[in-house]
């Protein structure tokens, strides 16, 4: 399988958690459907203490996965929002 390409995409959007309102991540994402998946790579900021778990209120948000040989986190559905 294709691995995601290495030329990063030019938009950055930030992270929340659903709950809290929280900031989790600030990331560049590519295309312009749902929040599924963050490559690890393309996380420009980082406010999270633990991967996948919210600082504030302590949910669990994403879980580690590989996805087409990349390290990423598989978002779990409504627990984050974007903007």
């Amino acid at each position: 399988m294709a691995k995601p390409r290495k030329k990063g995409p030019q938009k950055t959007v930030q992270i929340y958690c659903a709950k809290c309102k929280e900031q989790l991540y600030k990331y560049k994402k590519g295309g312009k459907g749902a929040l599924v998946k963050c490559f690890k790579e393309r996380i420009v900021e980082d406010y999270t203490m633990s991967e996948g778990i919210c600082p504030n209120c302590n949910q669990q948000f994403a879980r580690d996965a590989l996805i087409r040989g990349a390290p990423a986190l598989k978002m779990i559905g409504g627990k984050v929002n974007m903007k």
